[in-house]
């Protein structure tokens, strides 16, 4: 049942504009409509974003409804002329970096570059197999980007979320568009669902155990979620387990 605390508000979905990540946040302006674009609260600080959906009050009926964030405003002239000379930034970081590591044959993978304005912080993202020391590469940032270098590195199912991509499933990957915690996923799950130990057919791009996995293991089956927008990552738990039993059919 509705509020008034949530008929204030309506439900949009934001594309993050860096990270092509999608997520749903909430808005007080009625004026908000898709295409236009937003700035909104990330780890990484404030972020510019692009409406692609807006939802229509039954949304406001969910529980949960108050954790869904709120957008900081709708974006300016003058925040989108900061942001693209924030990514000119970061794309130049990036190639810099990039000519470094290859000419201290430095055996790291850079993934993502992020600036961090408020904090005046530069954030370069790799992967690699074991420990590296990076110290002379972070002097060379540093003298360059003239700003505080971070170095974090991250595994391969990260580094999966950040660049992000299709499934099998042909739908965007689940660590890119809504899972913020990775779980462990086992083998013993596809056993309990009878699925192919090909690895191709049950792996996912990071080449682990594709995350999806475990979503089904406690109903012993592969299934499908055909309304995709009673899911909306906020009524988990009891909600979730409640649609599927409405809106779900076995695939296998």
């Amino acid at each position: 049942m509705s509020n008034n605390n949530t008929d204030n508000f309506k439900v949009i979905t934001v594309n993050i504009a860096d990270s092509k990540d999608i997520h749903h946040f909430k808005t007080r302006n009625k004026n908000v409509k898709p295409d236009d674009f937003v700035i909104v609260n990330s780890l990484l600080g404030e972020e510019v974003g692009k409406v692609v959906k807006l939802f229509n009050e039954k949304f406001n009926c969910l529980r949960k409804v108050s954790l869904i964030p709120e957008i900081l405003r709708v974006a300016s002239d003058r925040d989108m002329d900061e942001f693209r000379r924030k990514g000119e930034s970061e794309r130049d970081a990036y190639s810099f970096c990039k000519m470094r590591i290859k000419d201290r044959e430095i055996p790291i993978k850079l993934v993502r570059v992020v600036f961090i304005k408020n904090e005046k912080k530069a954030i370069f993202f790799f992967s690699s197999e074991g420990r590296i020391d990076f110290r002379d590469l972070v002097k060379d940032l540093a003298k360059k980007i003239k700003m505080r270098i971070e170095m974090k590195q991250i595994g391969i199912r990260d580094e999966t979320k950040i660049i992000g991509g299709l499934g099998i499933c042909g739908r965007q990957l689940c660590c890119k568009v809504f899972l913020s915690n990775i779980e462990p996923v086992t083998l013993q799950m596809a056993k309990k669902q009878n699925l192919s130990m090909n690895p191709i057919k049950i792996s996912g791009q990071c080449g682990r155990l594709m995350c999806c996995l475990s979503y089904e293991d406690d109903f012993g089956g592969r299934i499908l979620v055909e309304d995709k927008d009673e899911l909306i990552g906020y009524d988990e738990e009891l909600d979730a387990i409640e649609s599927r039993k409405k809106q779900v059919k076995e695939v296998y």
